[in-house]
């Protein structure tokens, strides 16, 4: 998946004059996700926030490596910007020697809880699942993920399918922060990228570079198409045979 929102304003001139980037490869590592391969100067589109989220997640650390925000997938460049505040946030509590470890793991947690109910109406609506992200926590996770809001929304048809009202599902803006809340100020070294970027499909892919001038995708040019990534692997848990994270996950 390409990230356009990174070379697009105002997320651009924010990471310019606030940030120093930089770039992983993760195709290679156990938790990467499957997409198809894209050329540099291939076809890019908008997506919702957090689709992808296998594929790419982007870190806001503090310059000795700890984890202040990490938005999974891809975000739209107005809320990335939005995000980036709320980073320089929580790295004016990491550098103020006047609280404890304690007292600064207590503000990590509330104000990212805080954040997320926060958020402006116009990002929580960019942030929705994608139907087939939703269908694969539902149909692989419904007692247990934390995305699921109310299980009770979800039910099936006469023909056996799953539907859902909009309530039933918690957005990506809002788990994110969540998931993070539970792990304050962690050293980029020790986070589990498998488990926070667990949800949805493992594959993801919404076939850019075969799109026409009409907006439909040609579908001869997908066969055949090589991809990046690996096939499914289960997220890594910790000792106590937890899911990191994901605490609605067993």
């Amino acid at each position: 998946m390409r990230a356009v929102s990174l070379s697009q304003e105002p997320a651009l001139s924010a990471l310019k004059q606030y940030f120093v980037c930089g770039t992983k490869d993760i195709t290679d590592e156990p938790y990467a996700g499957e997409s198809g391969s894209h050329g540099n100067f291939g076809n890019a589109l908008v997506t919702t926030n957090g689709a992808g989220p296998h594929n790419l997640q982007l870190f806001m650390l503090t310059p000795d490596g700890v984890v202040l925000n990490c938005l999974p997938g891809y975000w739209a460049p107005q809320d990335l910007v939005y995000e980036m505040a709320f980073a320089e946030q929580l790295n004016q509590v990491w550098n103020n020697k006047q609280y404890s470890t304690a007292q600064k793991n207590y503000m990590f947690r509330t104000m990212h809880l805080a954040h997320a109910k926060a958020h402006p109406k116009e990002m929580t609506n960019r942030s929705h699942l994608q139907g087939f992200d939703a269908l694969y926590e539902a149909e692989n996770h419904l007692a247990t993920s934390d995305f699921i809001r109310d299980k009770t929304l979800i039910t099936k048809n006469a023909e056996g399918h799953l539907k859902w009202t909009p309530n039933a599902f918690r957005t990506t803006d809002e788990v994110m922060h969540m998931r993070l809340a539970s792990h304050p100020f962690e050293r980029y070294d020790k986070f589990n990228v498998a488990a926070f970027s667990d949800y949805g499909k493992q594959h993801y892919d919404k076939s850019e570079d075969a799109m026409r001038e009409d907006g439909h995708i040609d579908h001869e040019k997908t066969v055949g198409q090589p991809t990046l990534g690996k096939a499914h692997k289960p997220a890594e848990v910790n000792d106590d045979g937890k899911y990191w994270g994901n605490t609605f996950r067993k």
